[in-house]
């Protein structure tokens, strides 16, 4: 059978070798052409990989046994199917929801409470550290209303600004029965 006057065994060797390009083209430039947030139920991982599978288990089919076009063509987009699904569900749903588990996000980090290990000076700049789930996060910090903060004081961040926390000393409040 010819389509577009190419062989079914061209055809897959091409459309194998365009989705092996566009595979690579997107993992350098996935991040500029992210459809996700646009077309959620489209996944290109998952379409790419969809048609590399197909293809290439098409061409091995074609290729290696004396198969009719229309049954190779089933039992290609059948396991491809198969290990598309797999690789949805065993990759990448694992790896979305580990990439979500070790981020961190600024927004977040007023009204933590960090301990200085680089003393900030007044109108000057030392350094915080924070503990939180991701392991130890340190960064530049300043006094908030311009005050000395000593070595190993704790500190509240009160604003982010810029990649730097604007930080006071940290006095808990403690409650005291009369």
């Amino acid at each position: 059978m010819l389509i577009f006057s190419l062989s079914m065994e061209q055809l897959y060797m091409y459309l194998l070798l365009a989705a092996g390009a566009l595979t690579v083209l997107y993992v350098f430039f996935g991040d500029i052409a992210d459809l996700g947030e646009a077309l959620p139920v489209f996944n290109l991982h998952v379409i790419l990989a969809f048609i590399t599978f197909g293809s290439a288990i098409g061409l091995l089919l074609e290729s290696a046994t004396e198969l009719n076009e229309w049954t190779v063509l089933a039992i290609a987009a059948g396991v491809a199917a198969t290990l598309d699904l797999f690789f949805y569900v065993f990759i990448l749903v694992p790896l979305s929801s580990a990439e979500s588990s070790i981020a961190y996000s600024e927004d977040l980090l007023p009204g933590q409470v960090g301990r200085v290990i680089i003393p900030i000076p007044v109108d000057g700049y030392g350094e915080v550290v924070l503990e939180n789930y991701a392991g130890m996060i340190s960064k530049r910090a300043t006094g908030y209303d311009n005050e000395a903060i000593g070595q190993d004081q704790k500190v509240l961040i009160i604003e982010v600004n810029d990649g730097t926390l604007y930080v006071q000393a940290y006095k808990p409040w403690t409650l005291q029965r009369k």
